[in-house]
């Protein structure tokens, strides 16, 4: 851990170098927590909140426009990649470097030297989203403080490689189980075997044809798949039970109720004795019709892509603000042994919403 306070006047990789090298795996996120906030108490045009170990520090110049700049300040368990190393490639490499302390690192430098942008700003620094759902920092000010969180549009500095990701999927996961008569294999005609009555599930599953919506420009591509199946007693028994684990990530334009009732509609006719929600959390308009988003997307320059996974945009989603994803680090490098960020893309992706906001 450092030895010094946090030092707001680093530039973005040192800043970044500084963030990994002071651990904050899930769950242990109070002590940079309480140097963020003191950095930010530190800052005179800004007004800093605390809830549990979620910062919360906003302008107050009237302008037309909010902007909320968001991201998570914890990380998963250290992989003996922390302290953080500077190569001679200018890659700097660590615990949290890609997702996603360097995003935190350019949310911080944003909060330090812009002090009159062009329109204002929320910056939030959250706990626990590497964990469960319910533990999360960002739904916990959500559900506590939603004026907070207000705003005209947000940017989540997750992991995108500098280019800009709209919105982002939903995602449904259900069980679907079949039932059927236990019996010894020998006699099989006297039972009725519940994995073979999953059988049109599977097939109506390998024959679906998903839908690749457009929405705002971005192309979504939406799947349906079995993740799981689990069924059987022991070697020589009918099985009298079988479950099917499906994941439905479903675009934007549905609703969590039109992505069940259509999961529910594919499999009609499937015989389900059972169709168990086992998770489910809505996805993220991307919102890039916004003219504040317009401004964003002329400023950091690139072509949006649509987020195929799910991030916390859709807790900005459900609060009426449109949020794309954009952030120095590669989500293919995040959670891996050898994480690692390039310097350069911390400095780019600094400096584009730098423009962004003050021109």
């Amino acid at each position: 851990m450092p030895e010094s306070a946090l030092d707001l006047t680093l530039d973005g990789p040192a800043l970044t170098a500084w963030l990994v090298d002071f651990p904050s795996v899930s769950g242990d996120e109070k002590p940079l927590a309480d140097a963020i906030e003191q950095a930010l108490r530190a800052l005179p045009h800004l007004t800093v909140d605390r809830y549990g170990n979620n910062v919360v520090a906003r302008t107050d110049l009237g302008r037309t426009e909010r902007v909320v700049l968001a991201g998570h300040i914890d990380t998963v368990p250290i992989a003996d990649n922390v302290p953080s190393q500077l190569d001679d490639d200018g890659v700097l490499w660590g615990c949290g470097t890609s997702d996603m302390k360097s995003g935190v690192a350019v949310q911080l430098r944003i909060a330090a030297t812009v002090p009159a942008p062009n329109r204002d700003l929320t910056f939030v620094f959250y706990d626990n989203e590497e964990v469960a759902a319910h533990l999360n920092g960002l739904g916990h000010v959500a559900d506590a403080y939603p004026d907070w969180l207000e705003g005209d549009f947000a940017v989540l500095l997750e992991p995108s490689d500098g280019q800009v990701e709209g919105g982002c999927q939903g995602t449904l996961r259900v069980h679907l189980r079949t039932t059927g008569e236990r019996a010894h294999s020998a006699r099989s005609w006297m039972g009725s075997n519940a994995v073979h009555a999953a059988a049109p599930i599977l097939a109506r599953l390998a024959s679906y044809e998903p839908r690749r919506p457009v929405i705002d420009g971005l192309r979504y591509h939406e799947g349906l798949n079995a993740v799981g199946i689990e069924g059987g007693v022991a070697t020589n028994v009918i099985p009298d039970e079988c479950t099917v684990v499906i994941n439905y990530r479903y675009a934007p334009d549905r609703t969590m109720a039109e992505a069940e009732a259509h999961v529910r509609e594919v499999f009609a006719d499937c015989a389900v004795a059972e169709f168990i929600v086992d998770d489910h959390t809505g996805g993220a308009l991307p919102g890039l019709s916004h003219p504040a988003a317009a401004a964003f997307m002329e400023a950091v320059g690139g072509t949006p892509q649509p987020k195929f996974g799910w991030t916390d945009v859709s807790r900005f989603s459900a609060l009426g603000v449109p949020a794309v994803n954009y952030g120095p680090g590669d989500a293919l490098c995040a959670h891996k042994r050898d994480e690692r960020v390039a310097v350069d893309r911390i400095t780019h992706c600094e400096e584009r919403l730098r423009q962004w906001l003050t021109t």
